[in-house]
């Protein structure tokens, strides 16, 4: 039975793919994993189940319009319904974003608005919070600043270091991305 357009989901990753691992273990349509890292492990991942993926290096682009037109191009041609950033570590310009409106999905290890950006987790550690965790939210032209579509509480314990506490925010990303991608999936 071939998986409606709407429901096929493309996978951005920038390093190992343990998110992406994660919606390939719950099932989840994936058709597509795009990296802007050539060598990220995560395409490993992709080939392994044997769908197609693509490198969009910056470097071999004039700008990052130009990148994330190639991307988005390559994506729809796949048929991709909902993009999920699964570790992707650059952000998408209105370009890639007009093209699915509504439909890109981002995790982030702390609960939005708190802590957005790339270093969540050490500001997190550094503002001496007894708790942070895992927002799966909407990508927007901002930073992590799209609407939020599900948070999950994850305790800072005493003494915790970044990688202790990252390690901890993992396993619950790794279990609410899927959730949320389902649910998107299956509307």
């Amino acid at each position: 039975m071939a998986v409606s357009t709407s429901r096929r989901v493309g996978v951005l990753v920038s390093g190992s793919g343990t998110n992406l691992q994660a919606l390939i273990d719950a099932g989840i349509p994936i058709v597509a994993v795009a990296a802007n890292v050539a060598g990220a492990l995560a395409l490993e991942r992709g080939a392994r189940i044997g769908v197609p993926t693509a490198v969009f290096a910056l470097d071999g682009y004039p700008d990052r319009d130009a990148r994330d037109t190639a991307m988005a191009d390559w994506l729809a041609s796949l048929g991709v319904g909902i993009v999920v950033c699964a570790g992707y570590m650059h952000l998408l310009r209105p370009v890639f974003l007009r093209r699915f409106p509504g439909r890109v999905v981002n995790v982030h290890p702390a609960l939005l608005p708190a802590f957005p950006g790339a270093h969540a987790v050490e500001e997190a550690l550094a503002a001496g919070v007894t708790e942070t965790g895992v927002t799966v939210h909407l990508v927007d032209e901002g930073v992590d600043t799209g609407l939020v579509l599900r948070q999950a509480v994850v305790p800072v314990l005493p003494g915790d270091t970044p990688e202790a506490l990252h390690a901890r925010i993992r396993v619950v990303e790794h279990r609410l991305l899927p959730e949320v991608v389902s649910e998107l999936a299956a509307a």
